[in-house]
C-alpha cells in the first residue's frame, strides 16, 4: 500500500507542476505587445519603443540571471516561482494601467525578471523524481510548456483576428491568467533539497531517494556541503575545462554568439514587423499566429539531444565547422531577407525558420558540452546537471545598443 501510495503522489505531483508549466504559459497578450505600446492604447512613438523600453529587458535579465539562478536553488524553487508569479502580475498591471516610458521600463524589468527565473520551474521538477526519470520528466515538463505556450499563441491570435478583441481586453485577460498562475503557484510543494546546494551524495538511482520521500519524510539532518564546493568551484572546473578543449570551444562560443543575435532578433521582431506593414487594423496583426508557428514547427530538444548523444564523438568531431558555418550563413541570410524585404509573409516565414535553426543546433551544443564536461553520454540528459551552462546567458546576453536594433535603425 506505502509502494501504491507513493507511485500515485509521485503521478499526482507530476501531473500538477506540468498543468503548471502550461497555465502559466497562458497569456494571450503577449505577443501583441509591441502594437499594443505603439497603437492607440498607449500611443508610444517607435523611437521611445525601441530606443528607451525594449532595451530595458536586455539589461534587467543580464543583470537578474546569475542572482536567481543561485537563489533557485538556494531557496528551493517554490519562492523563486513565486516571484516570478509576481512579476508577471506586474508585468500586466502596468501594461494596462501605465502611461509613462518609464512604467514601461518597470514592466520590461519585471519581464526580466521572468525570464531568468524560468529556470526555477525547469529545475523543480528534477528534484522531485530519481536521476532515470530525468529524461521522462524533462520531455514532459518542456512539452507541457511548449503547449501552453502555442495554445497562448493561437488564442491571442483567433480573439484578435476573428473575435476583433482589442490589445487592452487581451492584456485584462492575461493578468486573469497571470493570476490565477500565481494562486497556482503557491499550492506547489516546496522541495527540500535542490540540485546544487545540499545536493545529497552520489549514489546509484535504487539508493537515491525522490524529493517526493524527502517531502514526506521531512529533513533527515545530513549536513549540507560548503556552497563554494558544490557550485563556484564546480562552475570553474568546468569552465577550465572547456577552455583546454577545441570541440567545447567551438561549439560554446557559438552558443553565446548566436544566441546573443537570436534574443536581440525576439526583442525586436515585431518592431520591425510593424514597420513593415503597419497598419490601424488589428485584424491584420498576426503576430500571435507566427509565434505559434515558431513554436510548434521548433524540433524537440528532448529527440535532438539523445540523437546527438549517441553520435557526438563520432561525427561532430569531423562536421562540427561544416554545420555551424553553413547553419550560421543561413541565418545571416535569413536577417538580411528581414532586413531587406517589403513583404510582411516573407519576414514571417524568415522568423519563422531562424528561430528552427537556432533551436536545431541548441541541443546538439548542449550534448557537446555535457559530453565533454562529464564522463557518460547519460549526462546529456538535461542542461542542468552541469551549472557551467548557467554561465551562457550571461555573455550571450549583452546589452543591445539603445541607439539601433539588430535589424533596423530608428533613425
Amino acid at each position: 500500500d506505502g509502494s501504491w501510495d507513493n507511485a500515485a503522489r509521485w503521478k499526482l505531483q507530476v501531473f500538477y507542476l506540468c498543468f503548471y508549466g502550461f497555465m502559466t504559459q497562458i497569456r494571450p497578450g503577449e505577443s501583441f505587445i509591441t502594437p499594443y505600446l505603439l497603437g492607440a492604447d498607449k500611443n508610444f512613438t517607435k523611437a521611445e519603443v525601441t530606443n528607451m523600453i525594449t532595451p530595458v529587458l536586455s539589461y534587467s535579465y543580464m543583470a537578474v540571471l546569475v542572482p536567481i539562478f543561485l537563489l533557485t536553488d538556494y531557496l528551493r524553487y517554490k519562492p523563486v516561482l513565486v516571484l516570478q508569479s509576481l512579476s508577471h502580475i506586474s508585468i500586466w498591471l502596468l501594461l494596462v494601467l501605465g502611461t509613462s516610458v518609464l512604467a514601461m521600463q518597470l514592466m520590461e524589468f519585471f519581464y526580466g525578471i521572468t525570464m531568468a527565473a524560468r529556470i526555477a520551474y525547469s529545475s523543480y521538477i528534477f528534484s522531485l523524481v530519481a536521476p532515470s526519470r530525468y529524461q521522462r520528466m524533462a520531455s514532459y515538463s518542456r512539452s507541457a510548456v511548449l503547449l501552453g505556450v502555442f495554445t497562448s499563441s493561437v488564442l491571442g491570435q483567433l480573439c484578435v483576428t476573428l473575435g476583433g478583441v482589442p490589445f487592452l481586453t487581451l492584456n485584462y485577460v492575461s493578468l486573469g491568467f497571470v493570476s490565477f498562475g500565481l494562486i497556482l503557484t503557491l499550492f506547489l510543494e516546496r522541495p527540500r533539497r535542490s540540485l546544487f546546494f545540499n545536493r545529497p551524495r552520489r549514489a546509484s538511482d535504487a539508493t537515491v531517494p525522490t524529493e517526493l520521500d524527502r517531502m514526506a519524510e521531512g529533513d533527515s539532518g545530513v549536513g549540507s556541503r560548503g556552497w563554494q564546493d558544490m557550485v563556484l568551484c564546480r562552475m570553474l572546473r568546468e569552465l577550465g575545462a572547456l577552455a583546454r578543449q577545441p570541440q567545447l570551444r567551438l561549439w560554446s562560443l557559438w552558443w553565446v554568439f548566436n544566441s546573443a543575435g537570436y534574443y536581440l532578433m525576439l526583442y525586436y521582431a515585431h518592431i520591425l514587423w510593424n514597420e513593415i506593414s503597419p497598419t490601424t487594423d488589428n485584424r491584420r496583426v498576426y503576430n500571435g499566429g507566427v509565434d505559434a508557428a515558431s513554436t510548434i514547427l521548433h524540433p524537440s530538444p528532448g529527440a535532438v539531444a539523445s540523437f546527438a548523444a549517441g553520435y557526438v564523438k563520432i561525427r561532430w568531431t569531423l562536421w562540427s565547422e561544416l554545420v555551424i558555418g553553413v547553419v550560421t550563413a543561413f541565418q545571416a541570410g535569413l536577417l538580411l531577407l528581414m532586413n531587406s524585404t517589403t513583404n510582411i509573409w516573407l519576414c514571417y516565414a524568415a522568423y519563422i525558420l531562424f528561430r528552427g535553426s537556432h533551436q536545431f543546433l541548441v541541443p546538439i551544443a548542449m550534448c557537446v558540452v555535457l559530453l565533454g564536461t562529464h564522463s557518460h553520454p547519460a549526462s546529456c540528459v538535461d542542461a542542468r546537471d552541469s551549472p557551467v551552462l548557467l554561465f551562457f546567458p550571461v555573455f550571450r546576453l549583452l546589452p543591445p545598443s539603445p541607439k539601433s536594433s539588430v535589424l533596423w535603425s530608428s533613425g
